[in-house]
């Protein structure tokens, strides 16, 4: 939006011309977004607390997270108006990336913000039963799936790439569908099943649309990716801005929910903050490297995936709770801590994500 003012207003002082530069623009969608946070999020948490819109705890679960009933919820409302509003303002809206990466974020937000008032408002336990929720999420995913692959430009936009390898790249035809679908909705649901503890979910988030924002730039420059020898994905690089836009909605929502946390995000944020990581992933052909950055996310679901497993087939749990921060808090551990090592492991596995682009 600011774009097209500021190309306007350049015939007049050439000056303006400067926000022409992505990254520039990438910037201000970080500082834009974390400003937005900052200022609503005391109104928001207020307003939550008015309407005793509070989170709900299992009492079957660490003792420490009983305090936490009441905390308000659906705090994630706040990050997606944040990401929409500095996205639109400092985008290029005349790139498909922009609104694809944007409508798949409100979809899920929007399938986990019927769940969460389900839950919270109308007091009902179950939600948004499981068929619809994954139902609507597969209309998500799948649809940015197809969009994907039916507008594609060149090959290179639905091969699968092999990361720490120069040419292995596999062409995936219409399977990129379904392969696209399971990265989104995956990457969806491995997000909310990390949001468990105070800012556990959001750093990490954070720090992996920062690498993806830089893998997105590279990917979008046709000499810097035929240097790196990744895809170039024309306009693939206008997405540093929404990338910028979750770091600092983000940042300014860690502010909260940092330990004690005054907020929870809830299924509305940490479904639409997966589902953006996933479809970024996708546009910027990284999705492997995802799995490696998103390491967190990937493992406390499969711990997931491994107790309920165990549980029906042999009675037995490997764990003492899932997901897997939950079995360290009865472990013993105090929570800033788990939350504080779950970061530092995020950051190692960014920094080699981030590798990937040189060892080859």
């Amino acid at each position: 939006m600011l774009l097209l003012l500021a190309d306007f207003l350049s015939q007049f002082y050439s000056g303006f011309a400067v926000f022409q530069y992505i990254t520039l623009r990438g910037i201000l969608g970080v500082l834009t977004a974390l400003a937005i946070s900052l200022l609503l999020g005391p109104r928001l948490i207020a307003q939550l607390r008015a309407k005793q819109i509070g989170q709900s705890v299992r009492d079957d679960g660490p003792q420490s997270h009983l305090s936490k009933a009441g905390t308000p919820t659906m705090g994630g409302a706040l990050i997606i108006l944040a990401i929409g509003i500095s996205t639109l303002l400092w985008s290029d809206l005349s790139n498909r990336y922009v609104w694809i990466t944007l409508l798949v974020t409100l979809i899920f937000g929007a399938v986990g913000w019927v769940d969460d008032y389900r839950k919270v408002v109308e007091k009902n336990s179950r939600g948004l039963p499981a068929r619809w929720k994954y139902f609507w999420q597969s209309v998500g995913g799948l649809g940015a799936a197809a969009v994907l692959y039916f507008t594609a430009h060149s090959p290179a936009e639905t091969q699968l790439i092999v990361p720490f390898f120069k040419q292995l790249v596999v062409p995936m035809g219409a399977f990129f569908i379904v392969f696209t679908y399971f990265v989104i909705v995956g990457s969806s649901n491995a997000v909310n099943l990390t949001d468990g503890l105070d800012g556990l979910a959001i750093m990490p988030t954070v720090m992996v649309a920062g690498a993806l924002a830089v893998f997105a730039y590279l990917t979008g420059h046709a000499g810097f990716a035929e240097y790196l020898l990744i895809p170039y994905v024309p306009g693939a690089g206008e997405l540093i801005i929404f990338c910028g836009a979750i770091v600092g909605a983000g940042l300014g929502f860690l502010w909260f929910n940092t330990y004690p946390a005054q907020v929870f995000m809830g299924d509305v944020g940490a479904l639409a903050l997966g589902a953006a990581l996933g479809v970024v992933a996708v546009i910027v052909r990284q999705e492997l490297v995802l799995v490696i950055m998103g390491g967190v996310f990937v493992i406390e679901t499969i711990s997931v995936i491994l107790q309920v497993g165990s549980f029906k087939l042999t009675g037995r749990r490997i764990f003492r709770m899932a997901p897997l921060h939950h079995h360290f808090e009865l472990k013993g551990w105090p929570e800033p801590r788990v939350i504080v090592r779950f970061w530092i492991i995020t950051v190692i596995l960014v920094l080699i994500g981030l590798a990937s682009l040189k060892i080859r």
